[in-house]
């Protein structure tokens, strides 16, 4: 995946990864661990997230909708998208959901560093928000955890970008849809 040099507002590429974040108490039978599936933009390192409880095509091409939705909404084009090889990001239900302006790699099977923007996205937020504080539950874990994303896309310095945060690499500080 080729990293996109010119301005946000220009195509680019977004890598999507899954984590598995440990369960703070025991899981009943039956209990679904839950998944943080991410898509990271290339250039900006902008990152899109949520807490899903299943990995079913359903699901992840309605979290693809609503992350394309999110780079929209920051002026982000996204012209190629870089899956694991999971069985959800191989449906028929994603491939209608990227559409046919998006190309759709898969990464080699056995190998995260073909995805590293977003392996390194898992790796922060496993140091600095999943493990980073004693939480009495997952749902009081989960309750955080866009406060945390926030944090990480507005003012968390990335020294891979020049210390700046995703959002000075995109170029827009006003809330999404506002003041445009």
């Amino acid at each position: 995946m080729a990293t996109s040099k010119s301005s946000a507002a220009s195509p680019t590429a977004v890598g999507t990864a899954r984590s598995a974040v440990r369960p703070v108490e025991r899981p009943a039978p039956g209990w679904a661990t839950p998944t943080c599936t991410t898509e990271v933009d290339d250039h900006s390192r902008l990152a899109y997230s949520e807490i899903l409880t299943d990995e079913r095509k359903d699901t992840a091409a309605g979290f693809w909708t609503r992350a394309r939705s999110f780079f929209t909404d920051h002026r982000i084009t996204v012209t190629c998208v870089l899956t694991d090889n999971g069985s959800c990001y191989r449906s028929k239900e994603i491939a209608a959901a990227l559409g046919p302006g998006i190309v759709h790699k898969r990464t080699r099977p056995y190998r995260p560093q073909t995805n590293g923007k977003v392996e390194r996205f898992n790796r922060t937020l496993a140091a600095e928000w999943a493990y980073a504080h004693t939480y009495p539950s997952d749902e009081a874990r989960s309750r955080t955890y866009q406060a945390w994303l926030h944090h990480y896309n507005h003012h968390r310095p990335h020294t891979g970008i020049g210390g700046q945060s995703p959002i000075d690499r995109v170029g827009v500080h006003n809330v999404p849809g506002n003041y445009t």
